[in-house]
Parts: structure tokens; sequence; C-alpha cells
């Protein structure tokens, strides 16, 4: 395995994130090829969470866009300060020379930079987290193509404005929809999916030291089980997390039809999943057949 490549999963370990090699190949090639990197998988297996490591591991910011329908250029890239130019234009409305007044007031100065904008305008590299692109309209793919190709935003008023320096870019995608193929060839890509029983029972022990192997290895068994079943929201590492540290507190050495009952709702968030589950017992989800 490269050097760096240990290094990164050895750093983000420390930072309580767990990545396998693939993912810290990815992490890797995003650092080096100064390509972004989009991350697909089902909701809970830590793409986010991913992005917040990375910025952590390089001792940068994290700049957030969270995607929803209806993300314009006026939320997502820039916005002119009218009240300043207004000011402005108060201030100096004697002034003869209007080309000069319209180029002071339609300057840098005047813009109120959103996520995309502060990215490429930080003095030093950031990470860039673009959350759940798949949430946004397919128009707004095209906004950020020139970003994600040549780090550059094109603003009318001012022409185009380059990097001081790169951002590391993430894309996360739940898959609620198909992303475009334009979008698709800018980036890197890599599936995330959920870890292995052996990998999740090291995730909880790493952020719950206390707890007993045996229940770390119950709450692993009994979620991995649920997530074969139909449910309307498997749950995610996130999930796992709340639950082993609800039963710490409730002092449970063991997963028990009684505390599932009572408990469950640290897990799923759906109600019929929640009474699909209430309706079994235990052992169907810790021992099941075939």
């Amino acid at each position: 395995m490269n050097k760096e490549i240990e290094t990164l999963i050895q750093d983000f370990y420390e930072h309580d994130y767990i990545l396998n090699e693939e993912l810290a190949t990815s992490v890797f090639l995003l650092k080096n090829l100064e390509k972004p990197l989009l991350l697909e998988g089902n909701p809970g297996v830590g793409k986010t969470m991913l992005a917040k490591t990375l910025a952590e591991h390089l001792g940068t910011d994290l700049i957030r866009l969270q995607c929803y329908e209806g993300l314009d250029v006026s939320t997502t890239i820039y916005e002119w300060n009218y009240q300043k130019q207004l000011l402005h234009i108060k201030l100096f409305e004697q002034e003869t020379d209007k080309l000069a007044l319209q180029n002071q007031i339609f300057g840098m100065d005047y813009v109120l930079q959103r996520p995309l904008l502060q990215s490429i305008s930080a003095d030093k590299p950031v990470v860039l987290l673009i959350d759940e692109i798949d949430r946004a309209d397919e128009e707004f793919e095209a906004y950020l193509l020139e970003l994600l190709s040549d780090f550059q935003i094109s603003i009318p008023e001012l022409g185009t404005i380059s990097a001081k320096s790169k951002p590391l870019v993430i894309l996360t995608s739940n898959r609620t929809r198909e992303l475009s193929d334009a979008l698709r060839r800018r980036c890197l890509y890599h599936w995330v999916d959920f870890p292995s029983k052996a990998g999740e029972i090291d995730i909880i022990a790493k952020k719950l030291p206390n707890i007993d192997e045996e229940l770390a290895t119950q709450v692993v068994t009994f979620i991995h089980n649920l997530r074969k079943s139909s449910l309307h929201k498997p749950p995610g590492i996130a999930e796992s997390l709340d639950w082993a540290k609800t039963l710490l507190l409730m002092n449970q050495t063991n997963i028990t039809d009684e505390i599932v009952k009572t408990t469950i709702g640290s897990v799923l968030k759906h109600k019929d999943d929640v009474e699909f589950v209430r309706n079994k017992s235990v052992q169907e989800f810790l021992y099941p057949i075939g």
C-alpha cells in the first residue's frame, strides 16, 4: 500500500473515522489530482462525515452547500449587496463620471459571497462539500460545471473569477435521481457502502471505548439484519451509534425484546418500520434462519 495512503488511514482513524483502503485511495487521488470526488451511497454511510474529517485532517475550513430543490445563483454563488450599493450611490450622487461610479459599485466589495464563490476566494485550500447534489434541480448542475472543471466562476458584471487556491471538492448523492454524465465526467467516483460487521463494530468501539464487545456485536448484528429487511428508511451508522449509546446509558449488557420495544426509536424513524420490528422477536434479528 502507498505510504501516503497508509498515513491517511491512520490520521483519519485518529479523527474517529475508519477508512478502508479503497476509500482512502479515492481521498488520496482527490488531494493529488485536484479533481472533485463524487461519493454516492445510501443515507447514513458516512459521506458527509468524510468531508468534515478531511477538513480536520488538513487543518482547513469546511464550506458546506446543502442542496435542495430550487437552488439558484443568489444562494450558491453570489448576490449583490444592494443596500451598500445604494449607500455608495447616495454618497457620490454628484459624481460626474457615471462610468467610474458604475465600476465602483459593481466591484467585489459589493458582492455577498455564497459557498461556491467563498470556496475559490479563500486564501488557502478549503474543503468544499456540495451535500446531496441529487436533491438539487438538474439546472443547478450546469452552474457547477465551470467550477468543477476549471475552478473558476463567471459573474456577468465582473468577468471570470479564478480560484486563489483550488478547493478540495466533495459531492455527495443518495441517488434520489440520476446525475448528468457531464457532472460525472468531471469527478472521481466512489460508491460508499455500509461497512462490514467487523468494520462497524470497530467504529462503535472507537467511538464508545467503554462498550462491551458482546453488546457492540449484538447491536451491529441486529442492525445489519434490519438493513436486509424491507424498511422505509434503513438505519445508518449514526443510528448504530445512537442505539449503542442508549443501551450503555440504560446499563444494558444484552439486547432483549423489552429493550428493543422501548428504545427502537433510536434506530428507526418511520412508524411502519417501528411496528415491523416490535412485532418480531430479538432472536429473529440476532440469529436469523437462512
